[in-house]
């Protein structure tokens, strides 16, 4: 089946939903809902409240029982746009792997606000950058609401008679990526280990566990598979995503060897059959996360210093 990639709540069937977000691109995340019954179980919240809020009335009035009340809450990582409407789920039990709860609190909702007001000290290009990525999400009103329960590895959930598989295939694109496999309904939500026609990014790493988390989801006994930004697809979308960190892999790798620069080498790689997905200017992050990895080190780069390279990128200048 082909799912249209329009805003808004899509009936996968069986009491399964996917919340969509067009483009996909910058904060512009997906979500889904999983009900059996009078129970529910929500896959990650928006990047600010109003979202969040206008997803959570749609679920509502498609499950007007089950989701009026959720019963838990699954952020499948930390970043906010999966995590900052935690607060508006109100008495649900919160889960998130203890890798990406340790995550949350160190950018906080709070420091994403006040980072945005000071937006204007940040050199023009810098500035127009981070206003294209952020500028349409209002974070001043969001409060951290962090997990109410961790765990490491799996964890088997139930929603009424529905079995709920967590697993933890981070460090990846963060510390702490949580796949969320719902067997009986053949669906899996990834987070942001999948991204579809739009470019990923890597904050973490290593590319290895990336790779293994999209062959993963290729073996999975699954029909639909909601990514974390862009359309829905199935298994072939993981495969697409695989080659695509494949192939930056051994590009940056034949350029570190050659003595490039990370900065250059970013620049030089010819994207192929990908340069038409969205963001493309991520390959900064990524030629440089995997560098580190060729080094055997931690990425001496700090995140300002990548989004300058993703605003040039991207052709913010002066």
């Amino acid at each position: 089946m082909n799912w249209k990639f329009e805003k808004g709540l899509h009936d996968l069937g069986r009491g399964a939903y996917a919340w969509l977000a067009p483009d996909g691109s910058w904060g512009w995340s997906n979500a889904g809902l999983v009900v059996d019954e009078e129970e529910s179980l929500l896959v990650d919240t928006l990047f600010d409240l109003d979202l969040t809020q206008e997803m959570l009335d749609a679920m509502r009035g498609a499950e007007p029982k089950a989701a009026d009340s959720i019963g838990t809450l699954v952020n499948t990582h930390a970043n906010g746009d999966h995590c900052h409407g935690n607060q508006l789920v109100s008495g649900a039990e919160i889960i998130a792997s203890t890798a990406s709860a340790e995550e949350m609190n160190e950018l906080p909702p709070e420091a994403m606000a006040a980072m945005m007001k000071q937006l204007g000290e940040l050199p023009g290009p810098l500035s127009s950058f981070m206003r294209h990525c952020f500028g349409d999400f209002n974070f001043e009103p969001v409060r951290h609401t962090p997990p109410t329960r961790t765990f490491d590895g799996e964890l088997s959930l139930a929603v009424g008679d529905k079995r709920i598989e967590l697993i933890e295939v981070g460090p990846a694109h963060t510390r702490g990526d949580v796949l969320v496999h719902v067997p009986d309904d053949r669906i899996v939500f990834t987070g942001d280990i999948l991204f579809v026609e739009g470019t990923p990014i890597m904050w973490a790493g290593p590319v290895q566990r990336w790779i293994d988390a999209c062959r993963l989801i290729e073996s999975m006994d699954v029909d639909i598979v909601v990514p974390g930004h862009g359309p829905i697809t199935d298994r072939r979308g993981a495969a697409t995503m695989r080659g695509y960190l494949e192939y930056v892999r051994d590009e940056a790798k034949a350029r570190y060897d050659a003595g490039m620069s990370a900065s250059d080498a970013a620049r030089d790689i010819d994207l192929g059959d990908f340069a038409g997905w969205g963001d493309s200017e991520r390959i900064a992050v990524n030629v440089d996360r995997l560098y580190a990895e060729f080094r055997g080190v931690e990425s001496s780069s700090d995140t300002i210093a990548l989004f300058t390279e993703m605003a040039a990128l991207a052709g913010f200048t002066d």
